[in-house]
C-alpha cells in the first residue's frame, strides 16, 4: 500500500519540520505551495524508499546540505560534499563588507575558500579579477565545480594561507578556521571537515596568521576583511591594530553578532 505525503510526514516525528520541507521539495521538484496542495498524493516505492535513507542520515547528525548534495548561499545554489563547510548565512556579512569596498577592477584574494562561495559571490557581482586559494585539493575541486557550473569568472590556487600567493590585491578575504579546541558543540559538527573548522585553544592561530600577513600582500591602502566567531571580535580587532590596519571595525551578522571584522592597510 502506498504512503501518502501526509502520512509519510506524520512519520517523521523528531526532525525539524523545515528540513523535511526542505527535503521534500528537493527531492519532488516542487516548492512548500505544492507541498501543501499535494499532502494527500502517493509516493511511489522509490520514493519512499529514498526519503526513507535521506532521513536516517539527517537522524544521525547529517547535515542537510551534504545529503541533498547542495546548499543555497547569497543568490546561487552551491554543490556541497563533505570536503567542504556547509557555507553559513552569516558569511553572507562578508561577502557585503567586501563589495561596499571593492572597486571596479580591483584584484581580490579569497584565502580558504573551500566550495567557493565567497569566491563565486564576489566575482558575480562585478567587474573584479578574484584568485581563490584552499590547502586542500578537494575542496578546490568542488569550488572549481561550483564556479564553471555558475560561469564565475575565478581562478582557483593550492596554497597554505599565503604560502603559494604573489602579487598584491586590493582586497584579502577569509573565513579560516575559528573553533576552539575542545569546543563543547563540536561533536555535533562531526561530519563536516575538522581542519576547516578548528583552530588552536582559542580558534585565533589561523586568524591571527592571516592577520600578521596580510600587509604583505595588500597594495597600499588595502582592505582586508575576515570573518571570527561572535566571541572573538575584541582578539581580531587587537591583532589588526598590532599589524598596522587603520579604520578598523567590526559588522554584525543578520543575528546581530560581531561577525566581521576589517581594516586598511596604511
Amino acid at each position: 500500500m502506498s504512503t501518502t505525503l501526509s502520512g509519510w510526514l506524520a512519520g517523521q516525528r523528531g526532525l525539524p519540520e523545515s528540513d523535511l520541507h526542505f527535503l521534500l521539495c528537493h527531492r519532488l521538484g516542487t516548492d512548500r505551495a505544492g507541498l501543501m496542495l499535494n499532502r494527500d498524493i502517493p509516493l511511489t516505492p522509490e520514493m519512499t524508499e529514498t526519503l526513507t535513507a535521506d532521513v536516517t542520515r539527517l537522524r544521525s547528525g547529517e547535515p542537510l546540505a551534504y545529503v541533498l548534495g547542495e546548499w543555497s548561499f547569497w543568490d546561487f545554489d552551491l554543490s556541497i560534499t563533505p570536503d567542504v563547510l556547509v557555507p553559513r548565512p552569516e558569511t553572507e556579512t562578508l561577502v557585503e563588507a567586501a563589495l561596499e569596498r571593492a572597486t571596479s577592477g580591483c584584484r581580490i584574494l579569497d584565502l580558504g575558500t573551500g566550495s567557493g562561495a565567497i569566491a563565486i559571490a564576489l566575482a558575480r557581482a562585478g567587474e573584479f579579477e578574484v584568485l581563490a586559494a584552499d590547502r586542500s585539493p578537494r575542496a578546490l575541486a568542488v569550488a572549481a565545480g561550483n564556479a564553471e557550473r555558475l560561469k564565475a569568472p575565478v581562478r582557483f590556487l593550492h596554497s597554505d594561507w599565503f604560502s603559494s600567493v604573489s602579487g598584491l590585491f586590493d582586497v584579502i578575504v577569509a573565513n579560516p578556521p575559528y573553533v576552539a579546541e575542545g569546543y563543547p558543540h563540536l561533536p555535533a559538527l562531526r561530519y563536516e571537515p575538522v581542519g576547516a573548522l578548528v583552530s588552536g585553544p582559542d580558534g585565533m592561530d589561523d586568524l591571527k596568521r592571516i592577520i600578521a600577513r596580510s600587509p604583505d600582500f595588500l597594495a597600499g591602502g588595502g582592505w582586508l576583511l575576515v570573518e571570527h566567531g561572535f566571541d572573538q571580535s575584541a582578539q581580531a580587532a587587537s591583532a589588526f591594530a598590532a599589524a598596522g590596519f587603520e579604520a578598523i571595525e567590526c559588522r554584525t551578522d543578520p543575528g546581530g553578532q560581531p561577525r566581521v571584522t576589517l581594516g586598511r592597510r596604511n
